[in-house]
């Protein structure tokens, strides 16, 4: 059974226990980001800009997903890796079924 997380640190401590740490191609870390709203926590990757040989951006490549950790339980929900706000929608559109 998960602990559920007090802060923003022991959300991203629980998604660390769970997951492996996402790396750049060179082999370096990607920075963890955490978004707290009213009833979780967003963890998600903050990967660098993608740019061409001429330093023009790229769009990310397709895939991937962000985890929320809930404040209440604990439990770990993985969302796609949509903007912020739309993955927070979903998440919560995702509960609905569970407290009907």
């Amino acid at each position: 059974m998960t602990v559920p997380p007090a802060s923003a640190e022991e959300a991203l401590a629980i998604v660390r226990s769970r997951y492996a740490r996402p790396r750049l191609p060179d082999g370096s870390p990607v920075e963890l980001r955490v978004e707290e709203f009213d009833i979780g926590y967003l963890v998600y990757a903050a990967f660098p800009p993608v740019t061409d040989i001429a330093g023009r951006p790229q769009p990310a490549p397709p895939g991937g997903s962000k985890v929320v950790v809930a404040k209440e339980t604990g439990e770990i929900i993985a969302v796609p890796n949509y903007p912020t706000e739309t993955a927070i929608a979903l998440y919560r559109q995702q509960l609905q079924p569970r407290q009907a």
